[in-house]
């Protein structure tokens, strides 16, 4: 093999042709990876968005559905004699009760809003021809066209589409130009045979109450995720009936191609929420906004030296890195979210087809439906405050605030979690003690603590939370029955994504992010968070907040 050898008076000049030309072909390679680059950041901005609207429609499907059944539905129905109980077979010539205000809050205000147009029994067993005569009606008097509607209408629905399980039903149609929205309930005599409809006609301007009020009562973007940008000037939302008619629009509409749509499901008449992004919405909640152009940096590239080639491949590996990280985390994270989601599909399935067999196991699978939804709660609480964390964007709210009362809900909140894993929770506290904390934050980094304790301790343990002044401080303690933490790992417990050897073995799964999240905010607090034996084996975790007393002493 020849080897190329510089001699002197021979020209440097194919050599140094060789290097700019090995140097533009690994820019083009870097170029055309650059843009591949901005294309995916592209792509994952416009997946964002689109998760963003379909959080918002979903949101506000949820919203609505339970405003409707639980303030607007169910106490109409329950001035008609039904309600959440199954109806069962009544008198057929029982009187209809005149419609009535249905009372509601809003904003701590108590108001009565005139839901009901008129309430109506119609019968379903006889022959069509005598269809009129079996209306009866109290209220606002329907036209003829309405009556004809209802009953041709509510005679087919009853028996067509009407479930065994459904408490109420209700479906919406347009009479004379205008969309009627029906919500009644089935008779049945003891053999389920369907005997009549008893329900009513809302009045469109009643429910227009609660349409406003789902979709202002809170945002349908979290504010975390929004940057504070007002909803109204990011989100448009209406409500769509089956014939097209829209039977609810906010008063901003967004001409818009994020548009997400979702149904509130059969017992509400099959409504379609559909909400549309505001069309320059990617600056205000895409992180950074659209991607820049890199060709100034490409430029660049012609004159760097092999020493800024070596520091970018440098930068690279620590990009893997940081991105083999990220994805252990959201692997983690999504295997947690699996099982709590499954588990409320599941009950809530079984609730949804009325596959109970008692008011004990009716019970059972709200208690398991509630306890599954706290535990996504803390889980999206910690993924935020994660989220702010590396965008350095936490910030506390201090307020002068009991912390043993404080840490009592906290414990008392958690009970039904930890009764779940037949974990006794033992309540050590002083009382009044005194401090200047944000009461969220304290909530979040307690919570941490007690779901590391039960998740990670055996069943049947009790859990001991303590709290006592030291020297001006307020210290919290949760001790556990586990089998504790070794002297070599009390350290690194505290970073993030780091889990001991012996949980990355076992079936728990953990994001490893609970304790750094307790680390930080005790810390924004001023105060400290450490580890150390429990007495009687298992681990005691510690939070100090500085600045505390009792409410009996002087402060000064």
């Amino acid at each position: 093999m020849t080897l190329l050898r510089w001699r002197p008076g021979q020209s440097r000049s194919p050599l140094i042709v060789g290097l700019l030309l090995l140097t533009m072909g690994l820019t083009a390679a870097l170029a055309y990876q650059a843009q591949d680059a901005v294309r995916s950041h592209k792509k994952t901005a416009q997946r964002v968005l689109d998760d963003y609207v379909n959080l918002a429609a979903s949101a506000y499907v949820r919203r609505l559905s339970w405003e409707l059944e639980d303030y607007a539905y169910e106490p109409a129905l329950q001035a008609l004699g039904g309600g959440r109980r199954a109806p069962g077979a009544r008198d057929r010539d029982a009187g209809v009760p005149a419609p009535a205000p249905v009372k509601v809050w809003v904003e701590d205000t108590e108001l009565a809003i005139d839901l009901v147009r008129f309430n109506f029994k119609l019968g379903l067993d006889g022959p069509k021809s005598s269809a009129a005569r079996t209306l009866i009606t109290r209220g606002q008097t329907p036209t003829p066209a309405l009556r004809d509607w209802l009953v041709d209408t509510l005679r087919i629905h009853a028996r067509t589409h009407y479930q065994p399980g459904w408490s109420w039903g209700s479906v919406t149609g347009v009479v004379d130009g205008i969309d009627h929205t029906i919500v009644y309930q089935v008779e049945r005599d003891s053999l389920g045979t369907p005997l009549a409809a008893v329900g009513f006609a809302a009045e469109p301007a009643g429910m227009k109450v609660y349409f406003d009020y789902s979709l202002n009562v809170a945002p349908l973007i979290p504010a975390a995720l929004t940057g504070g940008v007002v909803q109204d000037s990011l989100v448009s939302m209406s409500v769509i009936a089956p014939s097209g008619h829209a039977v609810f629009r906010s008063e901003r509409q967004y001409d818009s191609p994020l548009t997400a749509v979702d149904s509130l499901g059969a017992r509400f008449g099959h409504w379609i929420a559909r909400a549309s992004l505001h069309p320059g919405a990617a600056g205000a909640i895409v992180i950074e906004g659209p991607p820049r152009s890199q060709l100034p940096l490409l430029v660049g590239l012609f004159i760097v030296t092999m020493g800024l080639v070596t520091a970018a491949l440098l930068q690279l590996r620590r990009e893997f890195e940081l991105a083999r990280l990220r994805s252990d985390f959201v692997a983690s994270v999504s295997h947690e979210l699996r099982t709590p989601l499954a588990q409320i599909r599941l009950f809530a399935e079984t609730l949804r087809l009325g596959r109970v067999r008692s008011e004990e196991e009716h019970q059972r699978s709200l208690e398991i439906i509630d306890q599954e939804a706290r535990r996504l709660t803390h889980l999206v609480e910690n993924v935020l405050h994660f989220s702010r964390a590396e965008r350095r964007a936490v910030n506390l709210s201090l307020e002068l605030t009991d912390l043993t009362a404080l840490v009592r809900a906290v414990v008392e909140g958690f009970a039904p979690l930890a009764a779940a894993r037949e974990v006794k929770l033992v309540q050590e506290l002083e009382p009044g003690v005194m401090a200047s904390v944000d009461p969220g934050a304290v909530r979040q980094m307690l919570i941490n603590l007690l779901d590391n304790a039960v998740k990670y301790g055996p069943s049947g343990q009790t859990v001991t939370v303590g709290m006592r002044l030291a020297e001006r401080a307020a210290e919290i303690r949760v001790a556990d029955q586990g089998p504790g933490i070794e002297p070599g790992d009390r350290t690194r417990i505290w970073e993030r994504f780091f889990r001991l050897k012996r949980e990355t073995k076992t079936a728990v799964a953990g994001a490893g992010i609970g304790l750094a999240v307790v680390r930080e905010l005790a810390s924004l607090h001023g105060g400290k968070a450490w580890v150390e034996d429990a007495p009687g084996g298992g681990a005691r975790f510690v939070i100090e907040l500085p600045e505390a007393w009792r409410a009996v002493e002087d402060r000064a």
